[in-house]
């Protein structure tokens, strides 16, 4: 599943991540679309398609000749997104998946 997505669309979900566990907090600038292409060994306008969605969907301000910084209440609007993903797309093939192997969420806990 995740293999067949586009490769900005995973460099976007690294991005998420990041501010989503504070790596990039409120008012934090996003590394340069040079820097992080070189240290994902990504092209730059993969990167660059990748921080545009951010900012089409207003995560991220960009100061002209200075950068990208993370809007207040980013990590939230992402947590709240991904939360609503994962309910919608992965838990149910979950829940599938455990219902065939006999597992309960006492189970997984146990399994820790």
């Amino acid at each position: 599943m995740t293999q067949s997505r586009p490769v900005y669309l995973k460099l976007r979900d690294q991005i998420a991540a990041a501010i989503i566990q504070g790596d990039y907090p409120e008012g934090a600038m996003l590394p340069s679309v040079r820097a992080l292409a070189a240290e994902q060994g990504a092209n730059p306008l993969t990167v660059a398609k990748a921080y545009q969605q951010f900012q089409n969907d207003g995560l991220v301000e960009v100061q002209r000749g200075v950068g990208m910084y993370v809007v207040k209440g980013a990590a939230e609007q992402l947590r709240t997104r991904e939360r609503d993903q994962f309910l919608r797309e992965e838990w149910p093939e979950i829940r599938s998946r455990m219902k065939r192997l006999g597992l309960s969420p006492a189970d997984l806990i146990e399994a820790n």
